[in-house]
Order: structure tokens, then sequence, then C-alpha cells
């Protein structure tokens, strides 16, 4: 489910002696440990932790490291921050001499946000685009018809910010920002085609639309399918018992 694990993104302008840190990630000591090093091996101390979202493989870790760190960990959930002021969209963020624009990315989860890097002319998406594959949009927190608007913005942004990358919160660096979004558009409406069809044919239950619609995938990823079907039966209007 998190591909290669969760990147943990940081953030700095060369000789700069401070960082942010973008989504530190599970309660793991290994992994905190490595990303103080990888800051101390910048000459640089954290300034600001960031959160895309509360999922545990990106937040889990928030409290931890902020005891770690002495830094905020700054959310727009208020459940996950630590010491620091919230994130909502239209926010920005300055510190370790870079500039980030907070972006309101709802859909995968209703907290999630993006962070729009002009300077380099990139994007952390968190879970809103990934590295390989495609997002679940888990209901009831993931909202379908808030994940589409979302990626309408990103294709919007891709092009009037001039992206060159996505910096995915799983998976590698992505560059054609706008084909990338453009794709994962297109991926949603062949999904709900599929499950309209699924639906028409006599499909009754998320399950039954899963066994259709996802029968190529691998069934240890269906009960997460089982949500985003829901999240696209709820987009559809589309009532099933469970």
């Amino acid at each position: 489910m998190t591909l290669d694990g969760t990147n943990t993104w940081i953030l700095s302008a060369p000789g700069s002696t401070e960082a942010v840190v973008v989504d530190p990630g599970p309660d793991d000591d290994r992994h905190l440990q490595a990303v103080l090093d990888a800051v101390a091996g910048r000459g640089a101390r954290v300034a600001q932790t960031l959160l895309t979202h509360g999922h545990a493989d990106h937040a889990e870790a928030g409290r931890h490291f902020a005891e770690l760190t002495g830094a905020p960990v700054r959310a727009l959930d208020p459940a996950h921050r630590y010491g620091g002021e919230g994130l909502t969209g239209g926010d920005v963020v300055e510190a370790g001499g870079v500039r980030l624009e907070v972006v309101a990315t709802p859909g995968h989860t209703a907290d999630s946000l993006s962070f729009l890097l002009p300077g380099s002319r990139a994007l952390l998406t968190g879970d809103t685009v990934l590295g390989r594959g495609t997002t679940v949009v888990a209901h009831p927190d993931g909202r379908l018809d808030a994940y589409l608007d979302s990626l309408e913005r990103l294709g919007e942004l891709s092009g009037s910010a001039h992206l060159r990358y996505l910096l995915p919160g799983h998976g590698p660096v992505l560059e054609q920002p706008g084909l990338v979004v453009d794709g994962y558009l297109a991926h949603r409406r062949q999904r709900l085609d599929q499950v309209r069809a699924a639906v028409g044919a006599g499909a009754r239950t998320p399950r039954e639309v899963v066994e259709v619609v996802y029968a190529d995938v691998d069934r240890s990823v269906w009960p997460a399918a089982e949500l985003s079907v829901r999240a696209q039966l709820t987009y559809l209007g589309v009532t099933t018992p469970d």
C-alpha cells in the first residue's frame, strides 16, 4: 500500500542552517534518526515540520519528531498539530531559505494538502498523486467529488506555475506533471464507467463491484479498493446494501 515506503522530504536552500521536513512518517526510530542525520549532514536543524495529511504512514511520528527536534508540527487537522499553527490552502511557509505555498487538495482525505515550491517548479503531493499507480479515495473521509476537483486544480497549477516535478508521498519523482494529472483524471473517469457498468449488470454491494471492476488486481488490496468503490458509488448517487 505504501509502494517503497513513505517519502519524507527535507527542504532547505544551500548553506541554510534551517530545514523544513514534510511528512516524518511512521514512528520508527531508525527512520527518524536517518532524517535527523540527513538534516545534520546539511549543517542544519529542523525549523518546521509539515504534514500533507494525517494518515499514520505520514503523520504517526509527528509528536515524537516534535520532541526530538523542538520544532513545531503543522497540519490542517488540529489533531495532528504539535506546538505550531495550523495550515490551510493559501498559506505561505518560509523557512530554510525556501518558500512553500500551501494548496488545499482534499479528496484522498478531507485534510489533504499539497505544497508548491515555486523556486524549484515542484509540487509535493502527499497521496493526492503517487509516484506509481493511483491513490485510494478512502470513503467516508475521502470524497471523490473533492478529489476530482483537486486533480483539476493541480492540472491548472501545472501549467500556470510551469511545474517540472511532482514529489509524491510514495514512489519516485514524476516529471511532466500536466500529463500525469491528465492520466489520473482519465483513470478516474474510466473507473466510474466500469462501476456504472458493474451496477447495471447486477452488482449489488461494494464488494460485488470490486469483484468485477478490480478482478485483475491482487486480492490483498481489495479492502482498499472497496473503500474507493464506496466513494465512487456515493459520487454516482448509487445506494447499495453493505
